[in-house]
């Protein structure tokens, strides 16, 4: 027996993998069975559950001429739609599966990227329900020349997971680490039911998270 086919056997017995005839040409890869047994298997195993930096995704940009306002400053709508990709592949690591935005809220702008300037665009996965994932995002921008960085955005994006179908799926929940990620998750479940409520989808009543932010419990 080989060193690879050694190495089949005990993929079988870490993952419980039953053979259906224990023969020695099941243990080649030459056989038109193995690469299927071996994907099957994998494809049904599903992760429950998933670190928040494990969702990270940072994406830079140059803000050039055709980026600018009539000011010389990067413009509102260019600036979503990288933040929207950023946030998107976020959501998609975070989900292993195709993504739709589902919402965007809370944008503030704080300060101008001016032309010339390098954007920074943090996206990561806040926090996951059962088959939606808010997104929280952080844009810096940064003067190479002065060597001068600066805060100039913050949303969060909402995502839907889709199966091969087009239909909602299910998404691993969210193991936050840091006491940011904590806070950002905790403040994640307030934040849907306003999205909620303003969407008519949940009454004012229902919202227990609201309630008990008001109530100062």
């Amino acid at each position: 027996m080989t060193v690879k086919n050694i190495h089949f056997l005990f993929f079988c017995l870490c993952f419980n993998f039953r053979l259906p005839t224990i023969t020695p040409r099941y243990f080649t890869k030459q056989h038109p069975l193995y690469p299927t047994l071996i994907f099957a298997k994998i494809s049904s195993m599903k992760i429950t559950s998933k670190k928040a930096s494990e969702s990270l995704v940072v994406m830079t940009e140059l803000v050039l001429p055709n980026d600018t306002n009539v000011f010389g400053n990067l413009m509102g709508g260019r600036l979503m739609y990288w933040m929207d990709i950023a946030s998107a592949l976020s959501a998609q690591k975070h989900a292993n599966a195709a993504v739709v935005t589902a919402s965007v809220d809370n944008i503030s702008f704080e300060a101008p990227i001016l032309l010339g300037n390098v954007v920074y665009i943090e996206a990561k996965v806040s926090r996951a329900f059962t088959s939606s994932m808010e997104v929280h995002i952080s844009v810096w921008g940064e003067d190479l020349k002065r060597q001068h960085k600066y805060k100039s955005n913050e949303a969060y994006y909402t995502f839907v997971a889709l199966n091969a179908e087009g239909k909602p799926s299910p998404v691993p929940q969210l193991i936050p680490q840091s006491s940011e990620e904590q806070k950002l998750y905790e403040g994640a479940m307030r934040r849907r039911q306003l999205r909620l409520i303003l969407g008519g989808k949940m009454k004012p009543d229902e919202a227990v998270e609201l309630k008990a932010l008001f109530n100062g419990k």
